[in-house]
C-alpha cells in the first residue's frame, strides 16, 4: 500500500494481490474499508469536544450510508476551522451551499 498526502486529504493506493490492479480509496470512493473509515474517524477528532461528540456519533451511525457526493461534502466540512463549523452546526451561521445544509441536517439528527 502506498500513501499519497495531498494536503489534508490522504489517498491510499491498494494493490489487489490477485490481479495486480491499483485502486484509490478516498472519502469519495463507493467502497468503504475499515482503514478508510478509521481515517475519517481520525479526521473527525477536533479541538472542540462538541465537534468530537457530534462527528463521532455521525460517523458511527450514518457515514457508511452516505453517497459519494455526501462524502465529498463531509470532507469539505472537515476541512473547515472548528469555530465556523460549530457555528453552522449550532445554527448561528448559515451554510455556504445547499449540499452542506442537507448534510448538516443529517448530522444534527443524530
Amino acid at each position: 500500500m502506498r500513501t499519497k498526502d495531498r494536503g489534508l486529504r490522504i489517498e491510499d493506493q491498494v494493490q489487489d494481490a490477485g490481479r495486480g490492479e491499483i485502486s484509490s480509496l478516498s472519502p469519495q470512493s463507493s467502497m468503504l474499508d475499515p482503514a478508510a473509515l478509521q481515517r475519517v474517524r481520525w479526521r473527525c477528532r477536533r479541538g472542540l469536544l462538541e465537534l468530537d461528540i457530534v462527528f463521532g456519533r455521525f460517523v458511527d451511525t450514518h457515514y457508511s450510508g452516505l453517497t459519494a457526493s455526501e462524502r465529498q461534502t463531509f470532507d469539505e466540512l472537515l476541512d473547515m476551522p472548528d469555530n465556523p463549523l460549530w457555528d453552522m452546526i449550532s445554527g448561528r451561521k448559515e451554510t455556504e451551499t445547499e449540499s452542506q445544509a442537507a448534510l448538516l441536517a443529517k448530522i444534527k439528527s443524530v
